[in-house]
């Protein structure tokens, strides 16, 4: 073999290399997020403060105002009470009843990709150094950077995976940290 096919040989088998870590690394972030990730079903950045235009009013003409009338005193006329009983509009929403290990299934399904090494600078699982900077925010800040995303995780509720289910995959990478 001569060094020149040598030298192609090597090119070949680290572009081959880098393809691979490539893909893997992609197949990893797509285990994180847990659902297809289309655009039509991702959320549009939105800015969490709204704008609202105030239009002046316009001036109001002035009227002539008429003496105020002598008020005739009635009788208060007590109405007849009846007894309903209503119904609310909508029912109020009641939380999801989760299996007791369903944070350890969902972290088993879905979390271990990215916690279970590092990747993308997760807090590696029961690592209680890589989790005490994330520990001294509270729970609920947590909470909702895990199902919502932030800043290179991306959003874990989907359409398959509720708010409560990532609440409980938190809760239990946390109990393992602590």
């Amino acid at each position: 073999m001569t060094m020149q096919q040598k030298t192609m040989k090597k090119k070949s088998v680290a572009k081959l290399a880098l393809a691979s870590l490539s893909l893997s690394a992609l197949l990893a972030l797509s285990a994180c997020s847990g659902g297809d990730n289309t655009a039509a079903e991702e959320p549009a950045a939105t800015n969490d403060t709204e704008t609202v235009a105030v239009e002046p009013e316009a001036p109001v003409a002035e009227t002539e105002v008429a003496a105020p009338e002598p008020a005739v005193e009635a009788e208060p006329v007590e109405a007849p009470v009846e007894e309903t009983q209503e119904a609310p509009a909508e029912e109020a929403a009641e939380p999801e009843v989760l299996a007791a290990n369903a944070g350890e299934q969902l972290y088993e399904k879905q979390c271990k990709a990215c916690h279970a090494t590092g990747l993308l600078g997760a807090p590696k699982f029961g690592d209680k150094a890589e989790w005490a900077p994330h520990l001294e925010k509270d729970i609920e800040t947590l909470h909702m950077h895990s199902a919502k995303g932030f800043n290179k995780m991306p959003p874990q509720a989907n359409d398959n995976v509720s708010e409560a289910q990532v609440h409980a995959a938190v809760d239990y990478m946390v109990a393992a940290a602590s």
